[in-house]
């Protein structure tokens, strides 16, 4: 058996290098994709070695092996096309069952009532026609032929739809730099009492944790670019990445700032505030710990001379379990992002 191993092994060393350079110039002349030709680089790796191991070659191109194996399953000599990717969209896709008796019926019913819901008109259509018409499909309905009671503002809602659909989400941000100023994350915390609204904006760095909050008598994209301005001179512009919600306030003057200051805007996805839970976590603090302890005051003035001595303890005593329990700015000194400042100077 020994013997038969070690025969096989030298039959494959003793294949010619010439095939794997057929099989480069043959995919060169298919034009495959980069990723193809890197996957068609594993296995020149794999089949050049003696022993064909898949532990070896993927360490030396870092991948799983799960990937290693499921394109050796694929991969054809005779065909390279099978490194290429292939659709993934399913073979059957969902078609309209309406037939168009019911489309005119559906488009009656709506015009009838204009303002009811897909899931009224729904059971609406099952009691007069005694049909089932799912709520999906008259959303359709509406849809196709724009059977809304206000085009315009209709019009204007899509398009913010597709506007925000742009945005770029923080779940694409791949790699995050171990720089102070790299990438902060904002957010709003909205205090409702006795019929009055105030508005506090808070931001903490990734890396370091330093954080910072001001309150501010309206939630307008005016109080947020005040607030980058000032977060911009605490850390003397060095902001690269801004992360924060959809919400109105970071968008008109907070944008136009970041695009001053050459800010890259990442948004978090809708309803989701686990994509930002470092910033999530120091607005708990600042509620519970704080807020809840009496400080709270409607005058904007008194209440931000206050909250300065909660960010100076945030920032310059409180140990953080993240950070190894030191501190930000201490944590900030040891890995030589700022030199060390006094806390008057820092939050003034």
């Amino acid at each position: 058996m020994a013997y038969e191993q070690y025969r096989q092994a030298i039959k494959r060393l003793s294949l010619p290098f010439d095939k794997y350079k057929q099989w480069r110039k043959t995919a060169k002349t298919l034009k495959l994709s980069k990723e193809a030709h890197q996957r068609l680089e594993w296995f020149i790796f794999y089949y050049s070695k003696a022993e064909q191991n898949v532990k070896l070659t993927c360490r030396h191109f870092n991948i799983a092996r799960s990937v290693i194996y499921y394109w050796k399953a694929r991969f054809d000599e005779a065909n390279l096309r099978t490194l290429e990717n292939q659709s993934t969209a399913p073979h059957n896709t969902r078609k309209r069952q309406i037939n168009p008796q019911q489309e005119q019926k559906a488009i009656k019913l709506r015009k009838d009532h204009m303002h009811w819901g897909k899931m009224k008109l729904a059971k609406l259509y099952g009691d007069i026609y005694k049909q089932k018409l799912s709520s999906w499909q008259f959303q359709n309905v509406i849809r196709i032929y724009k059977l809304y009671p206000n085009p315009k503002k209709n019009a204007k809602i899509q398009a913010k739809r597709r506007k925000a659909a742009k945005k770029k989400r923080i779940t694409e941000l791949k790699i995050r730099l171990p720089l102070l100023g790299y990438l902060l994350h904002f957010d709003t915390i909205e205090i409702y009492w006795n019929g009055l609204r105030r508005y506090i904006f808070t931001m903490i760095d990734d890396f370091t944790k330093i954080a910072f909050a001001r309150m501010y008598t309206t939630k307008s994209s005016k109080s947020a670019a005040d607030f980058l301005l000032r977060v911009l001179y605490l850390l003397d512009g060095n902001v690269k990445i801004s992360h924060q919600d959809n919400g109105s306030e970071f968008e008109k003057l907070f944008k136009e700032l970041c695009l001053k200051w050459g800010i890259k805007m990442y948004h978090s996805r809708p309803r989701t505030p686990k994509d930002n839970p470092a910033l999530e976590r120091f607005n708990q603090s600042l509620k519970y710990e704080w807020l809840n302890d009496g400080n709270f005051t409607f005058d904007v003035n008194d209440f931000n001379s206050r909250l300065k001595n909660f960010i100076i303890e945030y920032n310059y005593v409180r140990p953080h379990q993240a950070l190894n329990y030191l501190t930000p700015i201490n944590f900030a000194v040891k890995y030589k992002q700022l030199s060390k400042m006094s806390p008057s100077s820092t939050f003034s």
